[in-house]
């Protein structure tokens, strides 16, 4: 069995942070969920970007969904127990999901850099076949380290009651409370992790130099203004995961720092995927007209709805 970090001991906090967790999950599931619906029902929004977009929700929802619901769970119970089987397939989902994500918002920044510094040759660069590979790369690119992972992560022993400073089951909590020498399984973490991560932050950022560049030679304010304006938003969104994802995974989890690496998981695991939404949605005009119009057709026309 492995034992997860309770997050209080406090009776009114616990019914506190069910209710909190509990609210924060079900806007996340519910605003990533309508982006989904507002993308693929709506004509307009059926662009690269917005697809894009459409597939980050997905990601979020899921991964929210990976380690919300258990620990809900276990606020509620004070059962903070899991069995090492639930332990390994909860890491399975996070070890797949995370570096799809990074590497959707790779995609993300190439899009974006194409629509504004190669904007009369966007539609030939982001076909719908390219798109498509982009995207088939994007599910696919978390299955590597994944695979890796788990396959080294049989050579490793588990013994007794383990505690791990964490509300959830991810790589490094169970290689800290392996029974066997974890050295080759660290150096593959750090070798596939470190390149992997490199190179999606590398593909990242760096169109945000070109575009940066780019705006800076652009003469009018206005010009300037509405170029960065169509990039904020993903900015946003990719400094939030970086820094919190840095904080998490690189930062030593020493006991000074235990309260604040909490915190910041929380914030990485179930605010981001609901700041995400948010964020596209109060700065994109077109979702929010798609949403306006949603709202107006079924619920001040609904039998034009039906029709």
């Amino acid at each position: 069995m492995v034992l997860l970090m309770s997050l209080s001991d406090n009776q009114e906090t616990i019914y506190f942070l069910f209710i909190f967790f509990l609210l924060i999950y079900l806007m996340t599931v519910f605003s990533n969920f309508l982006i989904i619906l507002l993308v693929v029902t709506c004509a307009h929004l059926h662009t690269p970007m917005y697809f894009f977009l459409g597939n980050l929700a997905f990601l979020d929802m899921s991964y929210s969904s990976v380690t919300a619901p258990r620990m809900l769970f276990a606020i509620i119970t004070q059962h903070w127990s899991i069995s090492l089987s639930e332990c390994i397939a909860q890491m399975f989902f996070v070890t797949y999901f995370v570096p799809s994500e990074s590497f959707l918002l790779a995609s993300m920044s190439c899009d974006r850099y194409v629509a504004i510094c190669l904007p009369l040759h966007y539609s030939q660069i982001m076909s719908r076949r390219k798109f498509t590979q982009c995207v088939s790369f994007v599910w696919t690119s978390g299955l590597f380290p994944c695979i890796i992972f788990n396959l080294c992560l049989k050579r490793l022993t588990f013994c007794g009651s383990n505690l791990i400073q964490s509300f959830f089951c991810d790589l490094p909590h169970l290689l800290q409370i392996s029974c066997t020498d974890p050295t080759i399984n660290v150096l593959v973490l750090m070798g596939v992790g470190g390149i992997l991560s490199s190179v999606a932050f590398v593909a990242t950022f760096y169109p945000y130099v070109m575009i940066f560049r780019a705006v800076l030679r652009i003469r009018t304010s206005d010009g300037k203004s509405k170029a960065f304006s169509t990039c904020t938003s993903h900015l946003t969104v990719v400094t939030i995961f970086y820094a919190s994802a840095t904080f998490i995974y690189l930062v030593p989890d020493t006991s000074n720092l235990l309260t604040l690496n909490r915190v910041v998981t929380v914030i990485y695991t179930l605010i981001t995927p609901l700041l995400n939404p948010l964020i596209y949605s109060l700065r994109s005009k077109d979702l929010k007209a798609a949403l306006q119009r949603a709202l107006h057709i079924h619920w001040l026309h609904p039998d034009t709805a039906t029709r």
